[in-house]
């Protein structure tokens, strides 16, 4: 976890700030972006497993402020979450010159190092901002909060936030996303949702990318479905192209679905009487 892949050592930057975005434990001291796993032994273990716990309800709180001012203002969020060559930043693009005649859209970009992936979604005409995590592996709350700021976000729109290429620690971290969607390309292996359960656990939607290769690889569809399934039987299952446009207009129509939800909910929200005490 974080604490062997050095991620807690890095200082995250949101583009276009002075300052790096560093935490801090309740001694002042930067800390690292642990992850709850009890395997405590002795006085500094039971330390760094408090610590770490610690760092995820800190991190909780900042997430429910974020949901409840996405709620407010009708913004559908989803957390992309992938390893890296997944086809994420690809299908994004294409996701988005289908989405963008129908729906106000923004993008958090986020990656250690390099505006690329910014630059590619500012490419397409619609509203970008990188944050560079530095030796961190994943984005967290906090991050997303001061980001969505200083995007000045519109009211019923959708945010997509691509999170850091990583399998493993982003399944931790809330950022008051809607949903978590996580991309599986298929030249990556069939039982990669058996060997990071925890992702594939707290996803809503699975998009099995790349499905145009198939006819040169040897990659077991129901296989992995299979084992996506076991993980999380309520997982919702898109298989997608952005090469042949295969599936996407499938996937675009879901994310309508959920942002005209998200415009219901506030308007619902809006239209109920204040409670009395």
């Amino acid at each position: 976890m974080c604490t062997t892949c050095g991620c807690g050592q890095g200082e995250g930057r949101i583009e276009g700030d002075e300052h790096p975005h560093v935490h801090e434990d309740g001694g002042g001291t930067v800390h690292s972006h642990a992850h709850a796993h009890d395997h405590a032994q002795g006085p500094g273990q039971r330390r760094m497993v408090q610590i770490e716990r610690n760092l995820l309800e800190k991190n909780d709180a900042f997430a429910k402020i974020n949901r409840e001012q996405f709620v407010q203002k009708g913004i559908f969020v989803l957390n992309l979450v992938s390893s890296p060559g997944s086809g994420k930043t690809t299908l994004l693009t294409a996701t988005i010159d289908r989405l963008k005649p129908r729906i106000p859209i923004a993008v958090i970009e986020g990656d250690q190092q390099t505006t690329h992936d910014a630059d590619r979604i500012r490419a397409t005409g619609v509203p970008a901002i990188q944050i560079n995590t530095g030796k961190g592996c994943h984005l967290d709350a906090h991050m997303v909060g001061h980001a969505a700021e200083r995007l000045n976000l519109p009211q019923d729109s959708v945010l997509m936030i691509e999170n850091v290429g990583n399998l493993v620690c982003p399944s931790a971290f809330d950022l008051g996303e809607a949903h978590k969607v996580v991309i599986l390309s298929v030249t990556e292996g069939e039982d990669k949702p058996l060997k990071y359960p925890d992702m594939f656990a707290a996803a809503d939607v699975l998009l099995l990318n790349k499905v145009d290769l198939l006819p040169y690889l040897e990659f077991d569809v129901d296989k992995c479905l299979d084992f996506a399934r076991r993980v999380n039987p309520r997982l919702k299952v898109i298989r997608t192209s952005a090469t042949t446009g295969e599936g996407l207009e499938a996937w675009v129509e879901w994310i309508e679905v959920g942002a005209h939800s998200a415009k219901v909910i506030r308007g619902e929200a809006l239209s109920s009487p204040p409670c009395r005490a």
